[in-house]
């Protein structure tokens, strides 16, 4: 585990230099075990061949023998025909010979060394009867001793007229120095050429590894400097590779397309921060007109009209301020006519995928997400999703002091009883006590800049998805955000 753990880990040059080294030392490997099988599989051949050989010279010979001799051919007669014959045809053929009647007993062999008070060797029965069932009369037993390899021939010797009359041993020992020695030599040949393939494997991984990745890295640097609300520049290497233009022609469109999302991203902004001005202008100058109104009016009727000219006067005032009030109360019905709410664009979305590209904009390394769903499905207005998505995760960076030892933004999307809910948890500072009643009021807030109409008009937005959204927060802890709303099929 630890060691794939470490290979994980490794950059794609170091794997690709790696596999190229390995592939070589591998194949390598493979090419000298398939040499040894071949070379131990011609030896096996070569002496198979050669004591079918000279066992057909030898009986090739024995027949000669069997043409020439007066004696009549039979089992007894064995020992005398080959009596001083069978060392010559020994010696002729560099190979001890041994002779055996039917039963296995020996009766004549080219060794000479059996004393008299010695037990004489006999044929296992298992290999007389494999001589005598064959097809061939034939039997060849192998048997290894001390990793030497013995081979024993046994073969039915036949009279002029084909009857049996004997079984023919030729011993023979397998001579393994001349293999071993050509072996030795390819092992040494193959090390020379092996040394300088390894060398020369080194280097040409190096430079196809610093190649391939070469562009790779160039990419990997830009994206690592990737940030929305700047100018972000593009890849202008030209690679060789197909699949490498593809992946900088990629960069290159995200960029351009991220550069739009960003100016749309703050014009949006921006509009939704004067939607909500509006709102507020319209509030504040609304509320004084009916009582001044009322009291123009009041004041005009009961002003004494004795004084001649007091009337005109009076009159002329109170048309004056009524038409101002009249002009408050157009700007008032204006400005609340362009902080109305857009017209919602509800279409069947997927929640989860909503949330992953909302979360893309983001550069920050602590920032986790986590569905239990693949899938959530819903009637939704996009942008509106992706407005209360990005506001959050914002505010909660904005949260996280710059000198944070580790930062952390949990985003937690969860299906549960007909609603999705959407959890965005930090580790900032918190809010105050004293403020909490304050978080969703129009231009509240407690950074050094901004308007504070986010988090309100977020929750305007999904309370008219009827809708909820709460918060729990300890100071110098971290604070979590859950909205709520109902899932429309």
């Amino acid at each position: 585990m630890a060691f794939a753990f470490q290979i994980q880990n490794l950059s794609l040059r170091v794997r690709i230099f790696v596999a190229m080294v390995l592939l070589t030392i591998i194949s390598t490997i493979l090419m000298a075990v398939v040499s040894i099988y071949q070379f131990r599989k011609e030896a096996n051949e070569y002496h198979k061949e050669r004591l079918e050989r000279k066992e057909i010279a030898i009986k090739e010979h024995i027949s000669y023998v069997m043409e020439t001799t007066t004696y009549p051919l039979t089992t007894e007669n064995l020992m005398l025909i080959f009596k001083d014959r069978i060392h010559e045809i020994a010696d002729i053929h560099n190979l001890e010979i041994n002779f055996f009647d039917l039963r296995g007993n020996l009766l004549r062999s080219s060794k000479n060394n059996f004393k008299k008070e010695t037990a004489l060797p006999e044929i296992p029965k298992h290999v007389l009867n494999l001589v005598s069932n064959t097809v061939d009369k034939r039997y060849v037993d192998i048997n290894k001793k001390n990793d030497i390899t013995y081979r024993s021939s046994y073969s039915i010797v036949e009279d002029l007229k084909f009857k049996p009359i004997g079984i023919l041993n030729l011993p023979y020992i397998e001579d393994e120095d001349h293999y071993e020695r050509e072996i030795n030599k390819f092992f040494e040949s193959l090390g020379k050429v092996y040394f300088f393939m390894l060398l020369f494997a080194f280097g040409i991984a190096y430079i196809l590894s610093a190649y391939i990745t070469h562009a790779i890295k160039a990419i990997s640097d830009k994206i690592t400097e990737t940030t929305l609300g700047q100018k972000n520049e593009k890849i202008k290497i030209q690679s060789k590779s197909q699949e490498i233009n593809l992946l900088i022609n990629a960069y290159n469109e995200m960029v351009d397309a991220l550069e739009l999302s960003a100016i749309k991203l703050a014009q949006s902004e921006r509009e939704e921060a004067w939607r909500e001005m509006a709102k507020q202008v319209a509030h504040e100058v609304k509320n004084p007109l009916t009582p001044m109104r009322l009291t123009v009016q009041s004041f005009q009727r009961r002003f004494d009209q004795n004084d001649p000219n007091i009337i005109q006067k009076l009159n002329d005032y109170t048309q004056t301020l009524l038409q101002q009030i009249d002009t408050m109360s157009s700007v008032a019905s204006a400005f609340s006519t362009f902080a109305s709410m857009p017209v919602q664009n509800n279409e069947r979305h997927d929640v989860v995928e909503i949330v992953k590209r909302s979360l893309e904009i983001f550069n920050e390394n602590y920032l986790f997400f986590d569905a239990n769903s693949k899938k959530i499905i819903t009637q939704i207005d996009r942008s509106q999703l992706i407005r209360i998505i990005t506001n959050l995760v914002k505010n909660a960076i904005q949260s996280i002091p710059v000198n944070h030892p580790n930062p952390r933004i949990d985003v937690l999307l969860w299906e549960e009883d007909n609603f999705f809910k959407i959890s965005v948890k930090d580790n900032g500072v918190g809010i105050r006590p004293e403020d909490k009643n304050k978080v969703f009021e129009p231009k509240f807030t407690t950074k050094t800049s901004g308007m504070g109409l986010g988090l309100g008009i977020i929750k305007n937005v999904i309370e008219i998805y009827k809708g909820s959204i709460v918060f729990n927060s300890e100071l110098h802890v971290g604070t979590e955000f859950i909205v709520t709303i109902p899932i429309e099929h």
